[in-house]
């Protein structure tokens, strides 16, 4: 089968090769990946930037269908449409495993950097670790479930989007034009979203249609200043930073309003990053942060999307894995929505 592999450790090393096709033990299910969707979690694993143990083969978002099934699989069937928790070889038995939390297990070995992932024909999957698609969700629609089941969990069930709330998205990427969709599912009475000048042709416009009450250009308008303006200097309820730059980090303390809440989606791309500590401190906010996703999003995330919210504007692009090159490249600039291999 044709697959995209982080072959050895560094800079780039990303070849499309033949791998074999992959062997299930009894508790696994074989799927024929439909689509897989590009994160900037693999650019920095392209750039060095981020755990991974190679050779692997790259991809963590994805949808497909069940194609084999193992002797002591008894829940799932071949033929069933399916996506899966990126959560595999979680030990299960440490604090983090039994208090629910197996996204932050230290075992823990997701598809894609820990172990063999979705950009390839085919990808084998623990059982447990499944959910079944929607009857009327597409298998593009569907291949956004992870990065969705992110935002349920960090915006929706961690800080909590209350009726009424005037939130910020800072960053109109993928993760931020999910939030703003969700946030106004959610009952958010105005959502801002703030973003620099590349984004005017195409990320702009994409918030714009999934519901941003405002949109401020960080080239042509200072976005402090017109937070302040729009909450009448009380500023944003929830401030969801999904940038990871150290400028829309500042930003998230500078517009949250006192006892407010910041959510953080963004990877940073650098360990350490400058943080206004005492203006945090003295607005009394709360700051949460989030590593992948929990169980409890993954079926809040589906129900969403099977039919109370659309997520087709955000999908940009669909390449084959023959153009990782220029997938990876379209991601990297940040100028795109989702970027999905279809197989």
């Amino acid at each position: 089968m044709k697959a995209l592999v982080k072959t050895a450790k560094g800079r780039d090393f990303i070849e499309l090769k033949e791998a074999p096709r992959p062997n299930i033990n009894a508790k696994e299910v074989l799927i024929a990946v439909k689509f897989a969707g590009v994160c900037t979690t693999d650019i920095h694993i392209q750039h060095d930037r981020f755990p991974y143990w190679p050779p692997v083969i790259m991809g963590h978002e994805f949808s497909g269908e069940i194609v084999e099934i193992g002797e002591e699989v008894k829940d799932w069937k071949i033929g069933e449409r399916v996506v899966g928790e990126p959560h595999t070889l979680a030990c299960g038995e440490c604090f983090l495993c039994r208090t629910g939390n197996i996204q932050i297990c230290e075992h823990k070995r997701s598809p894609g950097w820990g172990i063999d992932g979705a950009f390839a024909e085919f990808l084998r999957m623990p059982k447990h670790l499944l959910h079944k698609i929607p009857e009327n969700v597409t298998f593009e629609e569907a291949a956004l479930a992870e990065p969705t089941a992110v935002v349920v969990y960090e915006v929706l069930e961690r800080s909590r989007v209350e009726p009424g709330d005037f939130v910020v998205i800072i960053g109109p990427g993928p993760l931020g034009l999910l939030s703003t969709i969700l946030c106004k599912a959610s009952g958010a009475s105005r959502v801002a979203v703030i973003g620099t000048g590349s984004a005017e042709e195409i990320r702009f416009s994409i918030a714009r249609q999934v519901g941003a009450d405002h949109i401020i250009n960080t080239s042509q308008e200072d976005p402090i200043d017109v937070i302040a303006r729009l909450s009448g200097g009380r500023g944003a309820d929830l401030v969801v930073e999904t940038s990871g730059s150290p400028s829309g980090i500042n930003c998230s303390v500078e517009t949250v309003r006192k006892l407010g809440r910041i959510a953080s989606i963004g990877f940073a791309a650098q360990d350490q990053v400058p943080l206004p500590w005492n203006k945090a401190m003295y607005k009394n906010c709360q700051i949460t942060f989030t590593m992948s996703s929990s169980y409890s999003s993954w079926g809040r995330a589906l129900a969403l999307i099977d039919g109370r919210i659309d997520l087709k504007p955000v999908i940009t692009d669909i390449l084959s894995i023959e153009e990782w090159e220029e997938a990876f490249e379209r991601v990297a600039a940040r100028k795109r929505g989702k970027v999905l291999f279809r197989f």
